[in-house]
C-alpha cells in the first residue's frame, strides 16, 4: 500500500470512500534483549537519546504498520483512514505493539 493512503484522518483528501472493508491491523509483541538491556544502561548514564530503545521502537512501529498495510491490501483495500497506534506491556520487558486503522477502497473524487 502507498504510504499517502493511509492517514490518521476520517477521510482521505482528493479520495471518496466507496466501501467499508473494516477494522485491520497489525500486532508485534517484542522484548528487549539481555545485550539490548545492557547498552540501554550504559547509554542513561551519560543522558541524551537512548538510540538502543529507540531504534528497536522504530523497528516495532514499522513492522506492525506493514502486517497493518499487508492485512488491509489481502481484504481488497486500496487506503486506510484513522490509523493508530497503541503500546501495552504484557509482563516486564515485553510489550505489544498494534497498528490498526479502518480499510476502506476509494476512489479519486470528481469535482
Amino acid at each position: 500500500m502507498q504510504p499517502n493512503m493511509v492517514t490518521t484522518g476520517l477521510e482521505l483528501p482528493g479520495y471518496r470512500a466507496t466501501r467499508n472493508i473494516g477494522v485491520v491491523r497489525g500486532i508485534v509483541v517484542r522484548s528487549r534483549s539481555l545485550v539490548g538491556n545492557v547498552a540501554g544502561v550504559l547509554q542513561t548514564l551519560f543522558g541524551g537519546n537512548i538510540t538502543v530503545y529507540t531504534n528497536l521502537c522504530e523497528r516495532t512501529r514499522t513492522q506492525s504498520y506493514e502486517m497493518m498495510c499487508d492485512h488491509a491490501e489481502a481484504n481488497g483495500a486500496n487506503a486506510i483512514v484513522m490509523m493508530r497506534y497503541d503500546a501495552n506491556e504484557i509482563m516486564n520487558g515485553v510489550t505489544e505493539v498494534i497498528c490498526y486503522g479502518t480499510a476502506v477502497v476509494v476512489e479519486e473524487a470528481r469535482s
